[in-house]
């Protein structure tokens, strides 16, 4: 240890190493004799000790999100610990997020501050917290309007986290969805809470060409799109294409645009887009 009080890389390598060695004899115990009961206390420890890892995750992405450069990272931060770690950059950026609502963080001036989930954080160091239960409350806290003050929101924030150490996942977001009845009966939403949730996710393409696409809408996108799907996806007006024999694709138009005759796509195939006009054998 320094002479700030500072802790140096020795001492935090050597209580990992303390944890590694404790870690390699718990799971080389033989529990063959133990009964069902004391199975089950020890699946609880377990848990316990699953949920407390992640209070430290929280520390240290805190702490290179704020003094890691782009050039250390050779990157974003999600992909870093991607790599790094070996996990998903889905799960990676979900760590991130986690670590800015629940890890300590520092003031423009470099003074340590609460979390953003105080109450939530504590809960989650002492292994009373898993990640459901989490997740759970980090939903609700940010589907808060706008117009809920902080004081209210550290108390339902709070309130969530000490029920959340009693109540499975399932059970804790009934008691959310309450809470948020409670506090905007009328869902009164402003422009503003619907913008920090609207958007559009396009998936991952698939061996079969195609992609999922998700996303949130706002009500006046929703009343748009409800307009253009009410006629042209109405029965009948997007009925199945046809091919010819040359593998041209014929189109039979919908009704408001047919005059008897069906169409062909002759631009249908890929292949088709990049032919050279003037090349006679492309026809």
């Amino acid at each position: 240890m320094s002479s700030a009080g500072v802790i140096d890389g020795d001492v935090v390598t050597a209580a990992f190493d303390a944890l590694d060695a404790a870690l390699d004899d718990v799971v080389g115990l033989e529990t063959e004799m133990l009964c069902t009961r004391e199975r089950l206390v020890l699946l609880e420890r377990t848990e316990r000790v699953r949920r407390r890892l992640p209070a430290l995750e929280h520390r240290l992405i805190n702490q290179i999100a704020r003094q890691a450069t782009p050039a250390e990272l050779g990157g974003k931060l999600s992909h870093a610990i991607a790599e790094w770690t070996l996990i998903s950059r889905a799960e990676a950026g979900r760590r991130v997020r986690e670590a800015a609502d629940l890890g300590e963080r520092r003031a423009l001036t470099g003074e340590p501050l609460a979390p953003v989930l105080a109450a939530t954080a504590k809960a989650q160091r002492a292994g009373q917290l898993g990640s459901g239960q989490v997740a759970v409350i980090r939903r609700f806290y940010h589907q808060l309007p706008g117009w809920i003050d902080t004081e209210t929101r550290t108390q339902v924030e709070a309130k969530l986290a000490t029920e959340g150490t009693q109540y499975r996942p399932e059970q804790l977001a009934g008691l959310a969805d309450t809470l948020a009845d409670c506090l905007h009966p009328d869902g009164n939403y402003t422009d503003d809470d619907r913008a920090r949730r609207r958007g559009v996710t396009l998936g991952h393409q698939q061996p079969d060409g195609m992609s999922a696409l998700t996303g949130w809408l706002t009500p006046e996108a929703r009343a748009t799109l409800e307009v253009v799907l009410a006629k042209l996806a109405a029965p009948g007006m997007c009925r199945t294409t046809r091919k010819h024999s040359n593998g041209h694709t014929q189109w039979i138009p919908p009704p408001h645009l047919d005059r008897g005759q069906p169409r062909t796509n002759t631009y249908h195939h890929p292949h088709k887009l990049l032919r050279n006009e003037d090349d006679p054998d492309a026809a």
